[in-house]
């Protein structure tokens, strides 16, 4: 723990971290940028910290380099929880709602949830996981996954959390890419009517898993799935061996937290890296920050865990602040359209955080769903994953917030770690589908195409970052170069998003979608490269090109242009087998909404494909596809507008 004289020092910055007027955020971000050192020092400087850094930051762009709080040393879990006991111990830390809503919600306390992270973490390790190692947590939204991503890091083991709703091709590309050595997994999950065979899809997965020695399996389905003797073990068995005291194991600032795969352009998900110090004061920082969290307020983020969004903003984030987090199980359309606000009412939800998705579709259910429950005790919403759109934005204002909450749409991403663009609660003001000013530390710049910083307002380009930020991702696992290339190349010395936007009069960006082959769906990415892929694996199937349209409820939809081998017969039935294996390789989020069969793909000469003119079929504008001279065959276009769905 830092000393008092210390923190001292940097009393004026410490000052500056509470944000309670727009004056105070215009002075607090002036500082974050004329001096962001001094003052991310100042926000590191109310954690615990075991040793004391030597130096803030040490950075290069072109390398790219990038370190925070070097050679502090900490662990993150004693900053969620060991630190609030003297205050907090009794206090709920977690609210679990599960799917189903006759079932018994559970509130677990910071001293509770120290246990059984602490009993996890001892399982663990009676298991051969040592720090460095990589865990593989292929869970449901369940308590269990909570402990488990905690427990990983109270011994600086390395998790790496996959969606429950990935195939066993996507888990194996995950877990052989890490080189995981064991597995959490569950019996199954449930997902609204569904139950999903998590231990099945684990186990055909682990036939192409050379590196996992053992898996350990949640009971949550009661299906009593059969065990591999000497791989699988039951959960309950051996967490009822563990000790609930587990010391918590020394890591440096930048030592490894958790690998993320994302979706990357070239068909293999990224793994990106994040780190224990910079990642912890970042999205603590902006969780009290944009959310103005006050103490005693109960905090639902929907989102999955396996996604940046629970990482960053369910665990992390709310349990270093000391915060009522709720984790929910289900989904928002079972067992009716009033599910999330039979939550909010049942819970007394103050800050309620969700995608733009979630909210379209909950729009187009009738208001009855919302006007039954009693939504006082919200506060202050959120959006998250995607830019909503205007009418989505006033819908949620009005009918959820009742006018009296403030919208706080956050943009940021899998590799940023935590919010970059983001209004502060009942400090900035608002415009519907404008995600606003940086936050303080954050030094955007909106770049043309010839790679020209555009400095004045009212300007549109590509959303790029000149400086670092403490808890941005620091590399692709195992792929530096692939990091560099992805993320530095398009403009040197700047981090690029991969987003366009446009900067109004006022200064408020305004994200206007992916410029890369990265498809937003449900406010996930989906690389086209990966989808393309998956089809092209059906046998019929010669070429195909996928790209992103709008799409009512998700956001954006996938579309497909499908080369086959023979002019199809049964065009449906060959639809629904191509949606069958993209939903086996990836999973279900990834099939195609639309399967468009052609003769051919609008190329160059240097074979490559025009996507701007697939991009414009699918969204429905066929009148103006601009140039198409340069294509080594431009009578394909006519039989692709001719075909469009």
């Amino acid at each position: 723990m830092l000393m008092m004289a210390e923190k001292a020092n940097n009393r004026y910055f410490q000052t500056m971290n509470i944000i309670r007027s727009f004056q105070d955020y215009t002075t607090q971000y002036k500082a974050s940028i004329a001096n962001p050192e001094d003052f991310w020092a100042a926000v590191a400087n109310d954690f615990s910290w075991r040793k004391k850094w030597d130096k803030v930051l040490q950075w290069d762009f072109h390398k790219p380099e990038v370190k925070w709080f070097i050679n502090g040393k900490l662990n993150i879990t004693e900053n969620c929880l060991d630190r609030h006991l003297p205050e907090r111990a009794n206090q709920t830390a977690i609210i679990w709602e599960p799917n189903h809503p006759q079932d018994e919600s559970k509130y677990i306390t910071y001293k509770e949830l120290l246990e059984h992270v602490c009993r996890v973490a001892n399982m663990l390790k009676a298991h051969g996981v040592q720090k460095g190692d990589r865990v593989c947590i292929y869970m449901p939204m369940i308590p269990e996954t909570a402990y488990a991503m905690l427990a990983c890091a109270r011994i600086g083991a390395v998790h790496s959390v996959v969606f429950a709703g990935f195939s066993a091709g996507s888990l194996i590309d995950r877990i052989n890419d890490a080189g995981c050595k064991l597995v959490l997994t569950a019996d199954g999950a449930y997902r609204g009517d569904k139950t999903i065979n998590l231990k099945g899809i684990v186990d055909e997965a682990l036939e192409k898993c050379p590196t996992v020695e053992k898996v350990i399996v949640a009971e949550r389905v009661n299906s009593k799935p059969a065990l591999k003797a000497g791989r699988d073990f039951r959960w309950n068995e051996e967490i009822s061996k563990a000790s609930a005291d587990c010391p918590a194991v020394e890591t440096d600032a930048e030592d490894l937290l958790f690998i993320l795969y994302t979706s990357g352009s070239t068909g293999k998900p990224k793994g990106m890296v994040h780190t224990c110090g910079g990642y912890m004061v970042y999205t603590n920082y902006t969780f009290r920050t944009a959310f103005q969290y006050q103490e005693g307020q109960v905090y639902w983020c929907t989102a999955d865990v396996g996604w940046i969004t629970g990482h960053s903003y369910i665990i992390y984030g709310p349990l270093s602040a000391g915060a009522t987090t709720l984790m929910f199980e289900g989904i928002p359309s079972w067992p009716d359209w009033g599910r999330f606000w039979h939550v909010v009412e049942k819970h007394r939800v103050n800050i309620f955080y969700t995608a733009p998705t979630a909210i379209r579709s909950l729009e187009k259910a009738p208001l009855s769903f919302v006007k039954q429950y009693d939504l006082h005790s919200l506060k202050i919403l959120g959006t998250v994953g995607e830019p909503i759109n205007e009418e989505a934005w006033h819908w949620y204002h009005e009918h959820i917030g009742q006018k009296r909450c403030p919208v706080i749409d956050t943009w940021w991403q899998t590799e940023t770690g935590g919010f970059m663009i983001s209004p502060i609660a009942s400090v900035t003001k608002l415009k519907p589908a404008f995600a606003t000013l940086p936050l303080p530390g954050v030094q955007p710049a909106v770049m043309d195409e010839k790679g020209n910083e555009l400095t004045t307002n009212e300007v549109e380009g590509r959303l790029a970052i000149k400086f670092p930020w403490p808890s941005m991702a620091r590399t692709i696992y195992g792929d530096h170069q692939r990091f560099k290339e992805t993320y530095f190349s398009t403009f040197p010395g700047k981090y690029f998003t991969g987003d366009g936007c446009r900067r109004d009069s006022d200064g408020y960006y305004r994200i206007t979608g992916r410029v890369d082959d990265i498809i937003i769906v449900s406010g996930h990415n989906l690389g086209t490269a990966e989808i393309e892929s998956a089809i092209d694996e059906h046998s019929a199937v010669c070429e195909s090109a996928v790209v992103g349209y709008p799409h009512d409820i998700k956001g954006q939809g996938i579309y497909a242009f499908v080369i086959c081998y023979d002019k199809p017969h049964e065009e449906e039935n060959l639809r629904n087998e191509i949606r069958e294996i993209v939903s086996k390789i990836i999973g279900p989020i990834a099939k195609p909404d639309k399967i468009q069969f052609v003769s051919g793909l609008p190329k160059t000469r240097s074979g490559k494909i025009m996507r701007r003119i697939l991009r414009k079929v699918a969204e429905g504008d066929t009148t103006n596809l601009g140039d198409v001279t340069t294509l080594l065959d431009p009578g394909v276009v006519d039989e692709i507008k001719n075909g469009a769905l």
